[in-house]
């Protein structure tokens, strides 16, 4: 099954060769430190990887959505963290070019073309996860700035992003109809960025808390209008799922490989372990359910160059099957591998930690499943 144009098989390529030669080396060494790899940063600097979507005019490569999934998924397939910390660019990239203005454009795009500029996304605090109506974060307008205060948490890149897409409340009663998106800078004084979370998986990616406190923000950084920043989230929710579903497929594109090249050179009872048929069907099933994410993803991704809108549902629907997908294949994996599968020795551990992360993130797979039922309800 191949859809992909030649600019998409480049990219591929070139992913490929960066890992093998660089990421794969470094990933199992970041994931013990805890430590944000500068270096491989800076590789992705050099390489574009932060700017594959900005405008040529502002310094981007400006490649399609397509090429954007390839790019997680092939990370992903070595390093966990390292996809995460691209999809997450990307994430509050789609907030930031649905909401923002000429203006706005004009002065961030270039910054961002650079290819060193990050763009995140905060929205979840500690009391305001799935129910994301409930948020406490305040804005409240005084003169010509919006005073921000309140705190929010897990949140990815926090500490390395340069410009954060913050989604406030002007008014917690009104819950959906406060929601009011801002723009803010690193710098910014009153912004506070906690401590790094030890995380289960994707470890060397940051996830950090935001404080705000009597933060000042111009009403020039207002993203969108008013009242009108769910309807941000709700546009971008489409790309940002179905880059996690691509990560999630390279990791578990990833397990697979280690247990299938495992398999082939363990040897008991004088054969390859492959030959038994309770190995080969575990490996066949992995197959399946790789191939079949990788159509429904990639079929997506197509959807959305094409310009196609309203794709809530089906982006709900990859999302899910790819991380449940995910999680399942790389605990088989760790099976096959048996007692080296449970040890750093090998990859498939850490695969196995990284892919729960896709279970959760950008909407647990409970969330995403009750989409999927009012999504049926609309349909029929």
């Amino acid at each position: 099954m191949d859809n992909f144009n030649e600019e998409h098989k480049l990219v591929r390529e070139m992913i490929q060769k960066l890992c093998r030669d660089k990421v794969v080396r470094r990933a199992a060494e970041v994931d013990k430190t805890e430590e944000y790899p500068w270096d491989l940063h800076q590789l992705f600097v050099e390489n574009g990887l932060f700017n594959i979507r900005v405008s040529e005019k502002y310094g981007g490569a400006e490649m399609d959505y397509t090429s954007a999934c390839i790019v997680v998924e092939e990370l992903a397939k070595v390093d966990g963290a390292c996809a995460n910390t691209v999809a997450h660019h990307q994430a509050g990239m789609c907030c930031f070019m649905d909401g923002a203005n000429e203006v706005q454009k004009e002065k961030y795009l270039p910054k961002i073309g650079r290819g060193d500029y990050l763009v995140g996304f905060a929205m979840t605090e500690p009391n305001s996860g799935s129910d994301a109506f409930s948020l406490k974060t305040r804005a409240t307008m005084e003169g010509e700035e919006y005073v921000i205060n309140g705190g929010k948490c897990f949140i990815s890149n926090g500490g390395i992003t340069d410009l954060y897409v913050l989604f406030t409340t002007v008014n917690p009663a009104q819950r959906r109809e406060g929601i009011t998106a801002f723009l803010v800078e690193k710098e910014t004084p009153g912004l506070i960025v906690g401590k790094n979370e030890n995380k289960m998986g994707f470890r060397a990616s940051p996830t950090r808390e935001l404080t705000f406190d009597n933060m000042r923000v111009p009403k020039e950084n207002l993203l969108g209008k008013i009242g009108k920043g769910w309807e941000l989230v709700l546009q971008s929710l489409t790309e940002t799922r179905v880059l996690v579903a691509a990560m999630a497929l390279g990791i578990a594109q990833g397990a697979m490989e280690t247990a299938i090249l495992y398999a082939k050179q363990r040897e008991q009872f004088g054969q390859p372990i492959i030959n038994f048929q309770g190995i080969s069907f575990m490996l066949a099933d992995m197959a399946i359910q790789v191939e079949c994410a990788r159509a429904l993803i990639y079929k997506l991704a197509a959807m959305v160059d094409q310009g196609k809108r309203k794709l809530h549902y089906y982006a709900s629907v990859a999302k899910c099957f790819a991380s449940d997908m995910a999680m399942k294949v790389t605990t088989d994996a760790v099976q096959v591998l048996g007692g080296y599968g449970y040890t750093s020795e090998f990859p498939v551990e850490k695969m196995m930690r990284d892919a729960k992360a896709t279970q959760i993130i950008e909407g647990t797979n409970q969330i995403q499943r009750i989409q999927i039922a009012k999504g049926l309800i609309k349909m029929y």
